[in-house]
């Protein structure tokens, strides 16, 4: 069920929870302004240079492929890219790129959706796959990507490093930059005891204001190389971003490789 988004005279609300993952999906409605919204939210360059290292022969699959912000630029550099999402809308967006009506997508939850043919690399970005709201179906996302690669393939994901024992900013608002005419406002709500925290988008500008709402499960580093081993796979290693930064107990990002062992590996 979508997170209510907060109250307020006027609004109407907009639910747009997950691109791949858990079912739900972003609507035409936020799928129209999501490039524009979140162009600087993301090292894109930094990201596509590291994946196109990572990928080897390929093919690779991305979870959560959206518009094809990251699927397009690898395309590009000549690496075969398959994608999953749950959203049509947002892949109507990507289809309607140059080159991104031969990229093929696999509709559906990436914690579960079979998805033919075996990979050299599983990726996911920007923290989607947090969007997955469960630690059941984070687990399952990690067997899922499991089944997906070959022996000796990688899963490469990236998200915050939470600071649990931050008090006071978890309301902070935000300006994101949307078109011309638009004021977009991101706030956020914090569930510590349930290792959630809900954005909040109040949206300004013609047809008035609107609110949609993307809710999350966060899990720490450990949690996840420990549910990585519980698919078979192994941390390969961790950087504090797509630039190759040192991770350090100071990281507030960390870009996480795992590694499916080759066959007869120990």
């Amino acid at each position: 069920m979508p997170a209510a988004a907060p109250s307020g005279a006027g609004l109407a609300v907009q639910s747009a929870d997950v691109a791949g993952a858990g079912g739900l999906h972003y609507d035409d409605w936020v799928a129209e302004f999501y490039d524009s919204w979140f162009a600087d939210w993301f090292d894109r360059a930094g990201t596509v240079d590291r994946l196109v290292e990572l990928a080897g022969g390929g093919p690779v699959l991305e979870l959560g492929i959206g518009t094809g912000r990251v699927a397009l630029p690898l395309v590009q550099r000549g690496v075969e890219v398959h994608g999953v999402d749950a959203s049509e809308a947002m892949v109507a967006r990507l289809r309607a790129k140059p080159g991104g009506e031969h990229v093929p997508v696999t509709i559906g939850d990436f914690s579960e959706v079979a998805v033919p043919g075996r990979f050299s690399l599983v990726f996911v970005t920007a923290g989607s796959f947090f969007e997955l709201q469960r630690q059941e179906a984070q687990v399952r996302g990690f067997a899922n990507v499991a089944r997906c690669l070959r022996p000796g393939g990688l899963f490469v994901l990236d998200g915050p490093v939470p600071d649990t024992g931050r008090h006071g900013d978890e309301a902070a608002m935000r300006v994101v930059r949307g078109r011309s005419g638009q004021l977009v406002v991101r706030f956020a709500e914090v569930d510590r005891a349930e290792q959630r925290y809900v954005s909040h988008y109040a949206v300004l500008g013609e047809g008035g204001p609107r609110v949609f709402s993307v809710p999350y499960r966060y899990a720490l580093p450990a949690e996840l190389d420990l549910m990585a081993a519980m698919a078979g796979l192994r941390l390969r290693e961790r950087t504090a971003g797509w630039r190759g930064e040192r991770f350090t107990s100071a990281s507030d990002q960390h870009v996480s490789v795992y590694e499916l062992p080759a066959q007869g590996a120990d």
